[in-house]
């Protein structure tokens, strides 16, 4: 008998501990789903997504519109500048001479396989001829900020139901 006396003592002790062990490891808390864990910390939630993607891609087309090449540079990824100054005010660039861009709008927000991918119709005219072209930007996120990470001529077929 004096050999199960420590194990009983032990054994107790350690029933009486389980429940300070499971408070620490957040078991036996209310579960409020107030907390977010920690995983999904490092992730942007899809709203800022949105959010953050829209306001790149806005600024980006009222740089268009305005002619303001440092504005439209500034929106783009850092790998992307030195491509963005070579090409932008090239005779197809989005910053060329000869053209103006009267009117530009968002038209379709949507997750994609690389980022957040943003649909835009861009008015361009040049003297009274004017086009409605299609622009498709990809924005990501970059360390603790977004950033347009892609554009191509095209766009995604609103889905429908959806307003942009």
């Amino acid at each position: 008998m004096g050999l199960t006396h420590p194990r009983v003592a032990a054994g107790l002790a350690a029933l009486a501990l389980l429940p300070l062990t499971l408070t620490g490891c957040g078991l036996g808390k209310d579960d409020d789903h107030t907390s977010a864990p920690a995983a999904d910390g490092q992730r942007a939630p899809a709203e800022e997504a949105t959010a953050k993607s829209r306001e790149r891609v806005q600024a980006y087309l009222d740089a268009m519109t305005a002619k303001d090449v440092d504005a439209g540079r500034s929106q783009f990824c850092a790998p992307l500048q030195d491509a963005f100054d070579a090409d932008a005010t090239g005779p197809n660039g989005d910053f060329a001479d000869h053209f103006t861009v009267p009117e530009a709008a968002i038209t379709d927000i949507r997750s994609g396989s690389h980022g957040q991918e943003v649909s835009t119709t861009v008015t361009v005219a040049v003297g009274t001829r004017k086009a409605n072209r299609p622009l498709l930007f990809t924005v990501t996120r970059s360390g603790a900020d977004w950033c347009i990470s892609g554009e191509a001529a095209g766009s995604n077929t609103p889905e429908p139901g959806v307003t942009p």
